[in-house]
Order: structure tokens, then C-alpha cells, then sequence
């Protein structure tokens, strides 16, 4: 009997499908679920007559696959990964490889890898996107771990994966240790920015303009047709003209507390730790913390003073002004997340190909654009570019949409709606462009309570100084340190 190419264990939603799209293109797949049921109903049912075998042993699976063997993980994130990698690892000899492909925090793959390869082993933490649609039509892939394991998983990785027009997979080799896993955390924070981005829009749609869900989806799919093209503009113009049972848009009928899963939460401590200020993708988190209060909110809107929104002016105007602030917000978004992404590289040895990752999320994901063709440019053009802003196509967009950007945050802020990711966007925004912040009050500020002492402008930098403000403090001053 013919061995299986790969195994997979775990055989939710995203397992299945994933099953399937590899034995599609002509794989064969061995498959192996704790619960046993799930094995036998998959096999007898959707996977009948195809070439999948159904294993009912860790031990079966890995005697069912050619060699070196082939393991893909798609199992909850955290302990459940290592348990099934210590009962995986009596039945796998040197050169076999273990794949993760599940959500895996970046610093728990960079362990895995360290220590399955301690055993001869290797190890890939590979980021899927595309949710369960994506897994059974084609994925974007983000593999990293054991450069040596790359030979092997790639036919398999880039015959599944979705194609740009061109045919370019949307999968490459992205780094060693957790680099891979670290990338897709960053789409995900990226996601949640996005998202909420939409959200503001809408909102500003729904409470300031006060348009009916009917007439955001003529806006929504307005936009999807030009330079905001992409899977989550599409599913907000899907989603606004989606009926209850009754006719009225169900959109209008969802609780307003949001959901997460923690990768948005893991982006923003990654870029604490790493002192970049991602301060959109924060604010995105923040946002669906402060939804998820909702009995609090309640309770506040009803003591809270604040003012009614009103509109005046020209409707047709204000929308294309909030299409602006949408989008060059959205570039602020991703000039952080690949801030962090360079800043991360540095710390932990990774050589990362940034147009690479821009055309790795261009399908297959959920925040799939026409606009990362763009990023893609833009680092082919400049390898070494520090920031997105900085590039003469972002540049140019940010300066056709900078005002009306500017009359959306203002008017936001003056009729009290939130808006926090549009405006912390243009806050970046401002203090990036600006030449001198008020950090000197603030380390005066330091030196003065603390001794921490400062830098001068008519001095080299890396000399420090202290001043006795008081005048009884001395001349003993504090190390210096950045946290």
C-alpha cells in the first residue's frame, strides 16, 4: 500500500479542509484525531474513496508515512501542541519534521524548534490564513522553524496554498525558529486593525450621517471597487445587506461586545517589548476590551454627558472623506506592523523578505488586497526602507488624503463619537512627521525625580548629563538604561 505523503492530526474545521485541499492536489494524507469517531466518520463520509487513510494510533499514522515522515499539528494552541509532540516523538526518527499549524504564541516555536531538533529532529511553525474556506481553497502559509525541513514541506505548502494572478504561491519560506508564527501574529494584529477601522467607519455612517444598512452596502461595495479592494471591505458590503427572517438587516440585531482570541493581545506586548509604537493595532484590542463591558456602557450612557451627533453639510462629501481616513489609516497600520517585524528580526537573528510577506498575505488570507501589491513594490524598490510612510506611493496617498482625514477625526471628536484607531493613526502620524517632540520636558521631568539624567542637543550624542534642579539633590546621578 502506497504511503501517505503527510500526516495531519486533529481533524476540526480547519484539519478537514486542509485534508482535503492537499489530497486535491494529489497528495495522499494519512489522518489521526484523539476521538477516534472523528477519524471513522471522515474517512467513511467526506473523505470516502479518496487517498486518505484513517489511523487510529499515533503510532499507526507514523507507520503510514513515507519518509522523511511528515507531521502537521492542527490542534489548539498551547499545552495540547507539546503533549502531542512528546507522545509523537517514540514513533519518529532522525530527519522526520513535526509541523505546527495551528495559532502558537512566537516564543512557545521557538522552543518547540529548539527542542525537537535537540532530539534530530525537525521542526515547522507554519501561520495558516484564510479560516475554513481558505484551508480548503487555498491558504496563505507562513512557514518557519528548521531551514532544513523547507525542501520538503514546500512542494506540498505551495501546491495548496492560494496563487496570485500570476500564479506566485502565496507562501515562502519566511525564517528560522518562530519567525513564521511571529509574521502570522503580526497579520493577525494587522486583522484586528482593519477591522476595527471598518467599524469606525461605519459607525461614523450609522450614528453621524445616520444611513441605513441598505445604503452603507451601496458605499461598501462602492469602495470594494477601487483602491480599498479586499476580502474585508467585501464581507462588510456582504454583511450589511444580509436580511433577518423578518427583512430587517440582521447586522442591526448583533450584540456589541466583540470576541478575541489573544494574537491582537500577543502584537501589542511583542511591540512593547520591543519598543515600537504600534499604537493602532493597541487601540484596536482596546476597543473590543472596552465592547465587551457592555452592561458597564450601559449603565454609563445613561449618567454620562456627551454631545448629539449632527450633521450638517455635504453627505456625499463626508463619505469620501471617511474613505480617506479608512485608508490612510490602514497605511499607518501596516507601516507599524512592519516597523515591528524589522525591529523583531534584529532581535532574534531573522532574515525576514518583506515584499515576500506583502505578497504572501496578497491571497488566501484575511486581510488579502489589492493594496499589499503595493507594499510589495515598495520593498522591491527599497530593501531597506525603515518605514512605509517613507515611500513615494504611500507618501503621495497620505498627502491627497491627509485633510479629509484631519475633517473626520475633528468632526468625530466634536459630535462624540469614538473613533480611536482613525485618530491614534493621525497622532502617529503627526508625531512621526514631527522634527522635535516634547521628550526633552519629559526627560528634564525624569532627571529632576530621579536622577535619570539627559542628552543635549549642542553635545555629541551618548553623553549624559545631570542637573541638582533643587539645588540640594548633589551630583550623583543614575545609570542609564532603556526599557
Amino acid at each position: 500500500m502506497k504511503k501517505a505523503d503527510i500526516g495531519l492530526v486533529g481533524l476540526a474545521v480547519m484539519g478537514e479542509n486542509l485534508v482535503m485541499n492537499m489530497e486535491s492536489k494529489g497528495f495522499t494524507v494519512a489522518v489521526y484525531n484523539r476521538t477516534a469517531d472523528k477519524v471513522k466518520n471522515f474517512v467513511e463520509g467526506r473523505a470516502a474513496g479518496k487517498n486518505i487513510i484513517g489511523t487510529y494510533s499515533l503510532e499507526e499514522l507514523a507507520e503510514n508515512l513515507a519518509k522523511p515522515r511528515k507531521v502537521m499539528l492542527m490542534v489548539k494552541a498551547g499545552q495540547a501542541v507539546d503533549t502531542i509532540i512528546e507522545q509523537l516523538l517514540p514513533y519518529l526518527e532522525e530527519g522526520d519534521i513535526i509541523i505546527d499549524g495551528g495559532n502558537s504564541h512566537f516564543p512557545d516555536t521557538i522552543r518547540r524548534c529548539e527542542y525537537v531538533e535537540s532530539k534530530g529532529l525537525l521542526y515547522v511553525g507554519t501561520g495558516v490564513s484564510g479560516g475554513e474556506e481558505g484551508a480548503l481553497k487555498g491558504p496563505s502559509m507562513m512557514p518557519g522553524g528548521s531551514p532544513a525541513a523547507w525542501e520538503y514541506v514546500k512542494p506540498i505548502f505551495q501546491g495548496i496554498c492560494a496563487k496570485v494572478e500570476d500564479g506566485s504561491p502565496c507562501c515562502d519560506w519566511v525564517g528560522e525558529g518562530g519567525a513564521g508564527h511571529f509574521v502570522k501574529m503580526v497579520h493577525n494584529g494587522i486583522e484586528y486593525g482593519d477591522m476595527q477601522l471598518i467599524c469606525e467607519a461605519y459607525q461614523l455612517m450609522r450614528d453621524y450621517l445616520g444611513m441605513t444598512a441598505d445604503e452603507m452596502h451601496e458605499v461598501f461595495a462602492e469602495w470594494n471597487k477601487a483602491e480599498l479592494d479586499s476580502y474585508l471591505i467585501e464581507i462588510t458590503r456582504d454583511i450589511l445587506a444580509f436580511k433577518d427572517e423578518d427583512g430587517a438587516p440582521i447586522v442591526d440585531k448583533i450584540l456589541d461586545t466583540a470576541g478575541q482570541k489573544g494574537t491582537g493581545k500577543w502584537t501589542g506586548i511583542a511591540a512593547l517589548d520591543e519598543g515600537v509604537p504600534l499604537t493602532l493595532i493597541g487601540e484596536a484590542v482596546f476597543a473590543r476590551c472596552l465592547s465587551a463591558i457592555k452592561e458597564e456602557r450601559v449603565a454609563a450612557s445613561k449618567v454620562l454627558e456627551g454631545p448629539t451627533p449632527k450633521f450638517e453639510g455635504d453627505k456625499k462629501a463626508f463619505i469620501n472623506d471617511i474613505r480617506k481616513a479608512l485608508f490612510a489609516a490602514k497605511i499607518v497600520s501596516y507601516a507599524q506592523g512592519y516597523t515591528l517585524m524589522r525591529a523583531a528580526a534584529k532581535t532574534y537573528g531573522w532574515n525576514l523578505n518583506y515584499g515576500g510577506i506583502a505578497l504572501m498575505w496578497r491571497g488566501g488570507c484575511i486581510i488579502r488586497s489589492v493594496f499589499l501589491g503595493k507594499i510589495k513594490d515598495a520593498f522591491d524598490k527599497n530593501p531597506e526602507l525603515t518605514n512605509l510612510l517613507l515611500d513615494p506611493y504611500f507618501k503621495g496617498i497620505i498627502d491627497e488624503a491627509q485633510a479629509g482625514w484631519r475633517r473626520v477625526c475633528a468632526a468625530a471628536m466634536t459630535n462624540g463619537i469614538p473613533v480611536p484607531a482613525m485618530s491614534t493613526a493621525l497622532s502617529y502620524y503627526d508625531g512621526y512627521r514631527c522634527e522635535k517632540l516634547p521628550a526633552n520636558l519629559l526627560q528634564a521631568q525624569r532627571d529632576y525625580f530621579g536622577a535619570h539624567t539627559y542628552e543635549r542637543l549642542d553635545k555629541e550624542r551618548g553623553e549624559f548629563f545631570h542637573t541638582n534642579w533643587t539645588g540640594h539633590g548633589g551630583s550623583t546621578s543614575a545609570s542609564t538604561y532603556t526599557a
